[in-house]
């Protein structure tokens, strides 16, 4: 008996054709891992339907990210000021993640070998992490304040080392060479915006405001990639397992967390009795400024919509990498919609970041296939033995 691959689906999941061998007659049979409910999905689903989910997520995640960026900034030249009010409406239309929790099928974990956690352990874990996203949000929206599109874009994208650095001593994930270098080359593009003098591009901005810009935009992809670890180890130590359902109820809850704490922060620091003046006195009017803040909120819960679906379809680390990958879109979005200036500095950040992007992507691609071929030898063993 000889076993043919017919079909490769990603992630090791295969789909084999069996000739049994009669004479001159040979009669094809498909064969299913009755082993894995997730490889029956995939072959009932198809290839090609599971490309374009992955398509469609990761359109979610960039055109999300990079129009929120886009009008926070619009939010800020037309009139508006409040950080708070810039804080608030990252999260505040979680709600609509309800409706793909709702309509969308999610994988039912079966397994008996854990007990769910106690109600009071992931109430901690919600209020914790959600606490702490009201504060990297709070950190972006000061670090846009005074900064252009295109230089927070490009000082986002050091997440990715922080990630690595992080995913290291948390998650216990492995320290390559290309990971070393992925760090390495995004922090030297990280310390090319730090020298170069941007200020200049928004009507003048303080040199002092622009650092503070810079500390906060850094700090805030620093607070993100340490968030994406302590979720990635929630999912592992305490919730153990990555589903699409619990992957989002994670999204929503942190997210109303992070909200009550926007709210609160917003009446505590009295910038709400500024609310109405900005809103007068808006550069393109009231409507506009209801659109503006409204469209940054749906936006962002856009790209909230890519990043778990990515999560549940491939893996949080690919979520993560194409999350980065905006840094090839904003700023030049941002150069197209509000001018920004593209001088020789940026444009060689640029190149550094997308070079350590590039790097990080194939170590991904290295990993995986490695785990391609372990999952291709353990199913090649497997039908051996049933030979």
């Amino acid at each position: 008996m000889e076993t043919y691959k017919l079909l490769d689906f990603p992630f090791g999941y295969q789909l084999t054709l069996t000739h049994y061998l009669n004479g001159h007659n040979q009669e094809p049979i498909l064969e299913k891992d009755q082993t894995s409910t997730n490889q029956i999905q995939l072959v009932t689903v198809g290839r090609w339907k599971w490309w374009l989910l992955m398509v469609l997520n990761i359109v979610f995640l960039l055109v999300g990210q990079s129009a929120a960026v886009l009008l926070g900034r619009f939010y800020y030249d037309q009139g508006g000021n409040s950080k708070w009010m810039a804080t608030l409406v990252q999260t505040a239309a979680f709600p609509v993640l309800i409706i793909p929790l709702f309509l969308l099928p999610s994988s039912k974990d079966t397994s008996t070998s854990s007990t769910p956690p106690f109600i009071a352990i992931l109430a901690l874990i919600y209020f914790s992490l959600g606490v702490l996203i009201a504060g990297d949000n709070m950190l972006y929206s000061t670090g846009l304040l005074y900064l252009s599109a295109s230089t927070y874009s490009l000082i986002c994208a050091t997440q990715l080392a922080f990630n690595a650095v992080f995913s290291y001593f948390i998650n216990s994930q492995k320290f390559t060479a290309l990971i070393l270098n992925s760090v390495v080359v995004l922090s030297l593009s990280a310390s090319l915006i730090a020298v170069n003098d941007d200020s200049g591009g928004l009507s003048g901005v303080p040199r002092s405001k622009y650092i503070i810009g810079f500390i906060c935009t850094l700090g805030a992809s620093a607070l993100y990639s340490l968030l994406l670890s302590l979720m990635q180890l929630s999912f592992q130590k305490v919730l153990k397992k990555e589903t699409f359902s619990v992957v989002l109820e994670m999204q929503i809850y942190t997210s109303l967390v992070a909200t009550c704490a926007s709210v609160i922060g917003l009446f505590s620091s009295g910038e709400w009795k500024s609310l109405h003046g900005e809103m007068e006195g808006f550069g393109k009017g009231r409507t506009s400024y209801v659109l503006t803040l409204v469209g940054t909120a749906v936006a962002w819960q856009v790209c909230s919509v890519g990043v778990v679906g990515l999560i549940f379809v491939v893996s949080s680390l690919f979520s993560n990498v194409i999350s980065t990958l905006s840094l090839a879109v904003t700023p030049v979005a941002a150069v197209i919609v509000f001018h920004d200036k593209m001088n020789g500095v940026k444009v060689i950040a640029m190149l550094l970041a997308i070079w350590g992007f590039a790097t990080y992507i194939y170590q991904n691609y290295l990993d995986d296939s490695k785990a391609r071929r372990t999952q291709n030898n353990v199913s090649e063993s497997r039908n051996d033995s049933l030979c």
